[in-house]
């Protein structure tokens, strides 16, 4: 079986699980190639495991200040572009495409009759699972952005839906609660988040951020340009994190045992779900802006418990290769019977 793999590039939670997935497939000797649209090749980091990758330009979302510009995104965007990436890729050599919220691919296998297996957080959304401010056009992005045969949804409780845990890197890295506070969060401007954490000089911050270029340290922050193995280094190492509402940094904390204190990206609904379902299950805490207030109770919070998650990347590969995709019910149930919440979450 040869397969194109499709990734979503504008943010790096689909490429992390593009990661997890990619070690499965290689453990299984299937060969993929991974395709990733959303930002320009120069500005993807730590992609040597995926060999000889290839880039299309997609579609992404602009953002400012913590915020969704919807004016830039509409102007930095191309369909003639994108129809003319999806036009020209040929698939004919891969006998299925695996997708994970990635248009081009997505596309491409529907004009040219390829299957195509799709999965993503997004995916989630299309069942029964707990939704915030998702508009009639949110709706629309879900079901048509990245069209797909077989929808595999993954989320961070089960909400009696026949959707998957999360999938998590298997960890290969020590593991401790160390006397900092890990803080990512790439869609605010750095000086905002520097004057945010330096009012907290008796507490230490390592902060990771797309435009910090070289490592320097002001007060009591440490600021480091982005990089995978670095950043997971401190991620297994620290006493909590801070971060905006995505869905596979968060699940990693989760299986660490990190606290989470998370601010939505404004004006994108999956973030804003993501936050408050986190925050339902009592497994986060939210800020709607950078709020020293709920920093500062947050801090003295007591350190988290972890939630233990299998391994779904390599169930799922052994689902693909057993080629039954009209039904996933039964995968479905077997890991979330694996699955390990504390406590208070296990009573939902």
């Amino acid at each position: 079986m040869k397969i194109l793999y499709g990734v979503q590039g504008t943010g790096n939670g689909h490429i992390a699980r593009a990661r997890a997935m990619n070690k499965a497939l290689k453990a299984r000797d299937i060969e993929a190639d991974f395709l990733f649209s959303g930002r320009a090749k120069d500005k993807y980091f730590s992609m040597q495991e995926f060999g000889e990758f290839e880039t299309r330009r997609g579609l992404s979302f602009v953002t400012q200040k913590g915020k969704v510009d919807y004016v830039k995104t509409a102007l930095d965007n191309s369909l003639v572009q994108l129809n003319k990436d999806i036009r020209s890729l040929d698939l004919s050599q891969y006998d299925v495409v695996i997708n994970d919220f990635e248009p081009v691919s997505a596309w491409a296998a529907k004009k040219q009759n390829k299957p195509c297996i799709s999965i993503s957080h997004q995916n989630a959304f299309r069942y029964s699972v707990p939704k915030k401010g998702a508009s009639w056009l949110d709706k629309q992005v879900i079901h048509h952005f990245a069209p797909s045969d077989y929808a595999i949804g993954l989320h961070w409780y089960h909400f009696e839906q026949p959707i998957l845990p999360p999938i998590v890197a298997t960890i290969e890295q020590q593991v401790a609660q160390g006397d900092f506070i890990l803080v990512y969060l790439p869609f605010e401007n750095v000086d905002d988040i520097q004057e945010l954490l330096t009012r907290f000089n008796s507490h230490k911050f390592v902060c990771f951020h797309p435009d910090v270029v070289d490592k320097h340290e002001i007060g009591n922050v440490q600021l480091f340009p982005l990089c995978h193995s670095n950043f997971q280094h401190h991620l297994h190492q620290c006493g909590g994190v801070i971060a905006n509402g995505g869905f596979e940094l968060p699940s990693e904390a989760l299986s660490l045992g990190k606290k989470l204190l998370l601010k939505p990206l404004a004006g994108q609904f999956d973030q804003q779900s993501n936050v408050a379902t986190l925050e339902s299950l009592g497994l986060a805490t939210a800020m709607d802006i950078l709020d020293a207030s709920v920093v500062r109770q947050w801090l003295d919070e007591k350190p988290g418990e972890s939630v233990q998650y299998p391994d779904v990347a390599e169930a799922i590969v052994d689902w693909v290769l057993a080629g039954q995709w009209d039904t996933h019910e039964t995968l479905s149930q077997t890991l979330w019977d694996k699955v390990d919440f504390p406590s208070y979450v296990s009573n939902l």
